[in-house]
């Protein structure tokens, strides 16, 4: 569905939450393949512990919901490269919230953060996509965007409204050569999981979820959802109607 990326030399990428998780992961994995990588987020000493030793990475720290400071961040990647290839956007936040626990202040930041930022950011980097009549953009949502879950009252559809947007992104965007992607983890240990105080089923590391994400970059995917073995259960509790799914849900989480 999107055109493949297979070789990693000298491509220009820009990964946006690089400073832990899967962005930190998947920062080092494309260095060791030979990319040229930008990366991005609040803590800029975080972000120089990912790319030590790497000569090819640059750094701009900033916080994604400043749109002034995303916008001269771009700026001066695409006067030091000359263009981007691939923006990730892989920065999140993540509050567990029951219905009777929903904040109005957590469902702004977690608004901000997963949803809004993101969109307006992609608003700045498709004229230049569009400009060099190719480019991909990856989006990392989740696999609790797919249906309504227990504990993601504000997570979950933050996750919803970010898959419906690449969704349409692709629609406009493949016919004029740039590329969307559209990456749903299933649960992998990093510090927003952590936070979770339930056994997480099909649990992988940052280093396999980024493995998982350059593997479904070669095959042109345009959703890349991992494990597999976890995510293919979830994606058919999607189909199910209502009452059945509801009820399995119920028996399966127990709450």
């Amino acid at each position: 569905m999107n055109k493949p990326i297979r070789v990693w030399n000298d491509q220009r990428v820009w990964i946006i939450g690089a400073s832990s998780g899967i962005g930190a992961a998947l920062a080092g994995a494309l260095l060791q393949r030979g990319a040229r990588v930008a990366v991005s987020a609040r803590r800029e000493d975080a972000l120089r512990a990912v790319t030590a030793g790497h000569l090819a990475a640059r750094v701009a720290a900033f916080d994604l919901t400043d749109r002034v400071a995303f916008a001269g961040a771009q700026d001066e990647l695409r006067a030091a490269w000359g263009g981007i290839d691939l923006v990730v956007f892989c920065a999140g936040a993540h509050v567990p919230m029951r219905a009777w626990q929903l904040d109005a202040d957590s469902i702004d930041r977690l608004i901000d953060i997963n949803l809004r930022a993101p969109m307006a950011a992609t608003a700045q980097v498709i004229p230049q996509l569009l400009r060099q009549g190719r480019g991909a953009l990856a989006f990392v949502s989740s696999v609790a965007g797919y249906r309504g879950l227990p504990k993601a009252a504000a997570y979950g559809p933050t996750k919803a409204a970010l898959i419906n947007f690449a969704e349409t992104l692709y629609l406009d965007l493949a016919p004029r050569g740039v590329s969307v992607f559209l990456i749903n983890p299933g649960f992998v240990a990093t510090p927003m999981t952590a936070t979770n105080d339930f056994e997480m089923p099909a649990l992988i590391s940052p280093q396999q979820a980024a493995e998982e994400i350059i593997a479904g970059f070669g095959r042109g995917s345009f959703e890349i959802h991992f494990p597999r073995r976890f995510t293919w259960w979830l994606k058919l509790l999607r189909i199910l109607p209502y009452p059945l799914y509801f009820a399995l849900v119920r028996r399966f989480t127990r709450l």
